[in-house]
């Protein structure tokens, strides 16, 4: 059984979307790389008395992804990506938590383009703090890499002098803010 780190309280912790913030990096024409943002909106984190029995789910629109680049994040929503128009609604659902040193490993289930896979968010605990309306907040960070083909993101573009224009790993970045209810 592992204790739960200090100043987090059992109890339901609502994601507040306003202040977290869903990132991903990929590699672009294998020289530079591409990030975006993905609207995170809504979830919550059930905190046990221990972490064995604490959880977390998070849902996502990928309507709202942004990359600096209004045609590129066309794109992105289309059918060759995540054809946002079936897959409206991407969700994290958490199946274990556990200590790794310092920090926390959460093991779950992501959904992303109707297509369910295992990862492990590498995840660090900020604290706790009373913001000045009196919510008591805590802080995560967290991050997985992914390949995006096994979610059946397969579009890509052969370049001339070898390679292709979109990676398959991509890293994705949480950063979390949640309100204790």
């Amino acid at each position: 059984m592992s204790a739960l780190p200090a100043g987090l309280t059992t109890g339901t912790w609502n994601i507040d979307p306003s202040h977290t913030e869903a990132s991903f990096t990929v590699r672009h024409a294998g020289i530079s790389k591409v990030r975006g943002t993905v609207a995170v909106t809504g979830g919550a984190l059930t905190v046990g008395e221990d972490l064995e029995s604490s959880a977390v789910s998070v849902t996502l629109d990928p309507s709202t992804v942004t990359t600096g680049d209004a045609n590129r994040d066309g794109h992105l929503k289309g059918n060759d990506f995540f054809d946002v128009e079936v897959f409206g609604e991407w969700t994290f659902v958490s199946k274990t938590v556990r200590e790794a040193g310092s920090s926390y490993v959460v093991v779950g289930d992501l959904t992303i383009h109707g297509v369910t896979r295992e990862v492990e968010l590498e995840t660090e605990f900020n604290g706790t703090a009373v913001d000045p309306f009196g919510n008591t907040r805590a802080g995560f960070e967290a991050t997985t890499t992914i390949s995006r083909k096994e979610f059946g993101l397969t579009w890509n573009a052969a370049l001339e002098a070898g390679g292709v224009l979109v990676a398959d790993k991509v890293r994705i970045d949480l950063d979390v803010s949640a309100i204790k209810a």
